[in-house]
């Protein structure tokens, strides 16, 4: 990312072109990872990210994002069972340009799939900002979520991964041959905080 839009308050997912992250490659890996057991894929195109059940389930992540595509997974890993079987799994969600309660209320709900974003990008070597994703609105201030963030994840860390957070992160480092880099590790080098 070039230094220019480093400075940038983070108002949605921070994107970097090109390089070894590609999203497709996450669609296969998905699929090889989870496909048998949950019936979910991954796909990307969309306009706007959404979770469809159906036969298969579809994740769908905006464009060619990768990091759009960590992100809802992170979401699916949220999702307990019943929440998977409706549409967006069932989440209240308010679009850009939330006012100040509805920034705070999904800055709250956003820390936990944050948390396990940001082990997806350790996992894979990809840096990772967090997103207020709020780019007509006031997003807030991001360094205190990032900081909740980060201690989510380490919290995480030290607790131990859920399973199909932990079955993810292992495919990831896998795959981007960094299986031998503890992901605590891999979290220092790839979490950025906000200046």
């Amino acid at each position: 990312m070039g230094e220019t839009q480093d400075r940038i308050k983070a108002a949605t997912i921070p994107q970097i072109r090109g390089g070894a992250h590609r999203s497709a490659d996450l669609e296969s890996l998905f699929r090889d990872t989870f496909f048998h057991e949950f019936a979910t894929v991954l796909e990307g195109g969309a306009d706007e990210p959404v979770y469809l059940p159906g036969n298969p389930h579809r994740i769908c992540y905006t464009r060619d994002y990768f990091r759009s595509a960590l992100h809802e997974i992170a979401h699916w890993c949220v999702a307990g069972p019943a929440r998977r079987q409706q549409e967006d799994y069932g989440y209240w969600y308010a679009p850009d340009g939330r006012d100040a309660a509805q920034q705070a209320e999904f800055v709250a709900v956003e820390v936990l799939p944050q948390a396990y974003e940001a082990l997806f990008c350790a996992a894979c070597g990809h840096d990772f900002r967090v997103s207020l994703d709020n780019l007509s609105g006031d997003g807030g201030d991001e360094y205190p979520f990032a900081v909740k963030v980060l201690a989510r994840a380490e919290v995480l860390l030290d607790q131990g991964l859920p399973d199909r957070v932990a079955r993810w992160c292992d495919a990831l480092a896998r795959h981007y041959g960094r299986q031998d880099l503890p992901l605590t590790q891999a979290l220092q080098q790839t979490f950025r905080l906000p200046l």
